[in-house]
């Protein structure tokens, strides 16, 4: 899971010992070569299911780390795209990452590549308006305590223009009994313990984000809420869809296409998977 060139246990130890935003600023330069960086096969697969919903002009990749989530975005969004993450270390790392890509924090006129830009920022109080068409997250909502949702998706609602999507990938729950059950089990309850006797917290706990919670939590938002299935990791022994895809649509008279969220053809034509 890990290569020679990430990060040792000590390293692991000393990250898991401090807060989460020098935690990450600890583990930045080595983020990329760790089990925690959000695989390629999700990210292309949350790619290709957003699609069909835009083209977008303007995306934002919440708590985007060291910038996998932008590289989806700058694919979906023709004017310009931002991450948000309170580690600034990670943020330089991502930086430093899409400029070897030959990609400027802003965009050339004429480049056809949309700007990009970097902010340093808490995810429970974006420093934005109304100005994003796409949100998306990956892998970030473990550091949410659940009593936080409410703010965090107010927040990104706020951020949002009306008709505008936020979008992330879910994963099924382990089967109880299973040992991905235990493991996941067992690391919440070590973080538990930890954060019982230690000061700063680092929260990270992988139970807490219920996707029946979620889907409440957003309605209160304001959101519209569907699941997209993503077919490319198939489905379990009952039939569920081994990772669906949230989409969460601030409700307006117009979506990122001109076209009324409203329509059932739009929903159709999306493939949503409302169970």
């Amino acid at each position: 899971m890990f290569s020679r060139q990430g990060p040792t246990l000590r390293e692991l130890t000393v990250q898991a010992l401090s807060s989460v935003e020098h935690g990450y600023d600890l583990l930045a330069p080595k983020f990329d070569r760790t089990p925690f960086r959000t695989p390629d096969t999700i990210l292309d697969a949350v790619g290709r299911a957003l699609e069909p919903l835009g083209p977008f002009a303007a995306g934002l990749d919440l708590c985007c780390g060291t910038g996998a989530g932008m590289e989806v975005l700058r694919e979906l969004c023709r004017d310009r795209v931002a991450g948000v993450d309170i580690s600034a270390g990670m943020l330089t790392v991502g930086r430093r990452r899409l400029a070897a890509d030959a990609s400027p924090s802003v965009a050339a006129p004429g480049s056809g590549s949309p700007a990009v830009s970097w902010v340093r920022g808490d995810a429970r109080a974006l420093p934005f308006g109304s100005a994003f068409d796409l949100v998306v997250s990956f892998g970030a909502f473990g550091h949410f305590l659940p009593d936080e949702l409410p703010g965090l998706f107010a927040g990104v609602h706020a951020a949002l223009r009306p008709g505008g999507r936020f979008a992330f990938p879910v994963a099924a729950p382990p089967r109880i009994g299973s040992p991905w059950y235990w493991a996941l089990l067992g690391f919440d309850s070590v973080m538990r313990v930890r954060n019982a006797v230690l000061r700063p917290p680092f929260v990270m706990y992988y139970r807490e984000f219920r996707l029946a919670d979620v889907r409440r939590e957003l309605a209160r938002a304001g959101f519209r809420t569907e699941l997209h299935a993503l077919p490319e990791f198939g489905r379990r022994k009952d039939g569920a869809p081994r990772a669906r895809m949230v989409v969460a649509t601030r409700p307006g008279a117009t979506d990122p296409r001109g076209e009324d969220p409203g329509d059932p053809a739009v929903h159709q034509a999306a493939g949503s998977v409302n169970s």
